[in-house]
């Protein structure tokens, strides 16, 4: 029986790696998963270091798409952007002189019997971090081992992990501002190299010929064509690298500009880190590379570096508390708020969901999400703030909603942000500071641009009353075209109102601490 991975003994600065595997492979099997890319792979890498004969496998898993399906969601872009992404991951591999097998089944019973029928010694992936996914590779590293196959899991995803960054207490972080101080020290040149995977693709081998055959088409998959080609998103790593490189252009400007959803600020990479087209090394790399030089990009880049820490942030909060996987608050006593009734709930939600809730930023980021899969991170915040503390709405609804709707979802993070409105997280705003609505539009989408996009109705308000469009005189909304009520509602509730029920709602909470 090979033996587990140990952890290398030798420093970094002098070639260390974060594992060591001490056994040679005959052959070895590659499961791709959230990591669609040949380069800078960590599974992939020690794959080839360590086998003789590697194959590559990614598996269309029944236990995420069938529930989907079942939930109604037949129309998915993140199904339709893995198989575009798929195609360029199969090129290179082939050219290579391997390939990529595609398999549309049930993954921890696929992996198993396809390690048998090649006869492979080893599987190697790369950590996911989710409970689900986590309970699925124990059941793959189970079925292995009963048949004398052995399963390695790297870290690939997140440049720290698990216990690798720890308090002084040794406990794990809840505060953000002190987990990322301890990564600023912590980060060394080693853990951002890119993992080198081209000098051992010698090691790949062409793809038997029973699974010589494309992959599946959407309607195989159970699933019908969405709007990812007029939207234009690009995909694969191809497109990840061509969004990476025009974002480092301006990425000086990022700490302004993020926070104007009408301006081209983010990096808009989101869905693949999700996805693994690009490498969270490549990022932080070149993100702290920036800010180590100085000069004019150094702001911008400390600003987009400090995104990406928050997202290992979130990987960690869930590997030490998975319990906010099964729904349950950061901070436990918030489980016991007390929401509007189911009635109200209900209306307001689905008001929420078909952006009528009469607060023009809102409904535009509303209809951004729906139309295209994508919103703004600003926008995210304000439309969660929303929800949860205009409208009195459980933050578990919201949460699904994005769940379902976001291109780049990714749990630890979704559900980090919405409890982070929600004020039930770590490092959770004060219960006390709610997002006015009127001003964050005004603020942030100053000329109503981002507004006008979304919702042409108000197209011809006038600046100082489209974020507040029940505030302008009847004779502008009349030449406006806007009649409220009619084609554009009212404000579903009265910010001031809501705000100070919200006050009683948590302040119930924190008497009964």
């Amino acid at each position: 029986m090979p033996k587990p991975l140990s952890p290398a003994s030798e420093t970094a600065g002098t070639g260390r790696l974060p594992y060591r595997i001490d056994l040679e492979f005959a052959r070895g099997l590659v499961w791709f998963r959230r990591d669609l890319r040949a380069d800078d792979h960590a599974a992939l890498h020690y794959a080839l270091k360590h086998c003789r004969q590697v194959w590559c496998v990614f598996v269309f898993d029944r236990e995420i798409l069938d529930p989907l399906i079942a939930r109604g969601r037949k129309v998915d872009r993140r199904v339709e952007f893995i198989l575009r992404s798929l195609e360029p991951l199969r090129r290179t591999l082939t050219d290579a002189g391997g390939g990529l097998i595609v398999l549309d089944d049930i993954a921890r019973d696929a992996i198993p019997r396809l390690a048998a029928e090649l006869d492979a010694d080893a599987v190697f992936t790369n950590h996911d971090y989710e409970p689900a996914a986590k309970r699925r590779d124990t059941a793959v590293r189970q079925a292995l081992a009963s048949d004398s196959r052995v399963l390695f899991t790297f870290k690939d995803q997140v440049i720290f992990e698990a216990d690798e960054l720890l308090t002084g207490q040794g406990q794990p972080f809840s505060v953000f501002a002190p987990y990322k101080n301890a990564w600023l020290r912590a980060v060394q040149p080693f853990d951002l190299r890119p993992y080198p995977v081209d000098q051992y693709l010698g090691a790949l081998a062409p793809v038997p010929r029973q699974y010589q055959k494309a992959s599946p088409m959407l309607h195989d998959l159970g699933f019908a064509a969405s709007n990812l080609a007029e939207i234009a998103m690009p995909t694969g790593s191809d497109g990840a690298r061509a969004l990476f490189d025009e974002f480092i252009d301006r990425i000086g400007d990022y700490g302004y500009r993020r926070d104007f959803p009408s301006l081209r600020g983010p990096s808009y990479l989101s869905v693949h880190l999700r996805f693994g087209t690009i490498s969270i090394r490549t990022l932080a790399r070149a993100a702290l590379d920036a800010v180590l030089r100085g000069g004019s990009e150094s702001a911008g880049a400390a600003v987009w570096l400090s995104e990406l820490i928050w997202r290992d942030f979130y990987f960690m909060i869930l590997h030490h508390h998975p319990r906010v996987a099964d729904g349950k608050s950061f901070r436990p006593e918030y489980d016991a708020l007390q929401w509007v009734d189911s009635v109200t709930g209900d209306k307001y939600f689905q008001a929420w969901c078909d952006a009528q809730t009469g607060y023009p930023l809102v409904d535009a980021a509303m209809l951004q999400i729906r139309q295209s899969g994508y919103m703004h991170n600003r926008l995210r915040m304000v439309t969660a703030s929303f929800l949860v503390k205009d409208l009195g709405v459980d933050w578990r609804r919201g949460e699904q909603y994005f769940a379902d709707q976001l291109n780049d979802f990714d749990f630890s993070a979704n559900n980090g942000g919405w409890q982070w409105a929600a004020s039930t997280g770590c490092d959770a705003q004060p219960y006390f500071r709610i997002f006015n609505p009127v001003k964050q539009s005004e603020k942030f989408d100053p000329q109503g641009r981002f507004i006008r996009k979304y919702l042409p109705v108000l197209a011809q308000m006038p600046d100082q009353y489209i974020h507040a469009p029940w505030t302008a005189p009847v004779n502008v909304l009349a030449t406006a075209g806007v009649k409220l009520g009619e084609n554009y509602p009212p404000p579903i509730v009265q910010h001031e109102v809501a705000r100070k029920q919200t006050l009683e709602r948590y302040a119930a909470i924190r008497k009964s601490i």
